[in-house]
């Protein structure tokens, strides 16, 4: 996939607000790194070197363009940026802190994943992580369904979606052998936008990627326009033009043996 800063930027003070509840729930060890994983364009990074100003923080992402974007972008911060994968990533020093906001559910098999993580941060460390559950919401059942319309069902064949984040009990039962104080909830996010058809813009940085990706320039305009349609049925606007969009997180906090 290949990923545009500038478009996924666009809602960044939307994007902010699930950091903003996760941070405050965090009490790493005195020692040992912190990892950003699926740090994007940086921000997060930059928050967590801002939140404990001593720790080194490394952000680690797939998409060069995203850390070019992060380095640019927060350069003279303290912080560093690592191109890698999450799937297969493994922390090159002690991890006191793995962070990860709205990544993990872009990785498969979590029920592998999440105990390797947790195996990768040292006693007393902790794992943080959010994700969004909107894989059942409209926003992305229109994506499935436009998708599967013969004029794009073989040219999407190869499209690789976002993984559907396990239930709450899923979670506790794969990190209870490994960690203490497991702290899980999910909160709705009502976000109020402005402009036309902004939760196909929402997309456009997000859930539609691993589809329009794989279009030409004029197919993809096509594709995110027929999207457009679709959820602007879905998610009416409001009485003053604006749209409320609903996303439900999930959120874990849990501390290492």
């Amino acid at each position: 996939m290949r990923w545009k800063p500038e478009v996924y930027l666009n809602f960044a003070a939307c994007r902010a607000r699930p950091v903003a509840d996760l941070l405050p729930r965090v009490n790493p060890p005195d020692l040992g790194v912190f990892y950003d994983l699926g740090c994007g364009p940086g921000n997060v990074t930059a928050k967590l070197k801002a939140r404990w100003p001593a720790r080194t923080v490394i952000g680690v992402d797939s998409s060069p363009e995203m850390l070019d974007a992060a380095r640019g972008k927060h350069a003279g911060e303290g912080v560093s940026f690592e191109l890698g994968d999450i799937a297969t990533w493994k922390a090159s020093q002690p991890a006191a802190l793995i962070f990860t906001n709205a990544a993990l559910h872009w990785v498969p098999g979590h029920e592998t994943l999440f105990p390797r993580l947790a195996r990768t941060l040292i006693p007393g460390g902790i794992l943080a992580v959010q994700m969004p559950l909107g894989q059942r919401a409209p926003y992305h059942t229109c994506i499935g369904e436009i998708a599967a319309a013969p004029r794009w069902r073989d040219k999407l064949a190869k499209a690789h979606p976002q993984t559907t984040p396990l239930p709450a009990g899923g979670y506790y039962d794969l990190l209870a052998p490994l960690m203490d104080e497991i702290d899980i909830w999910e909160t709705d996010y009502r976000h109020v936008l402005d402009g036309e058809d902004p939760v196909a813009a929402w997309a456009s940085g997000t859930a539609l990627v691993p589809y329009t990706g794989l279009l030409e320039k004029t197919e993809a305009a096509d594709f995110t326009a027929a999207y457009a349609r679709a959820v602007r049925a879905a998610y009416p606007p409001q009485s003053d033009g604006r749209t409320i969009f609903t996303m439900r997180r999930i959120f874990i906090v849990a501390r290492r043996r």
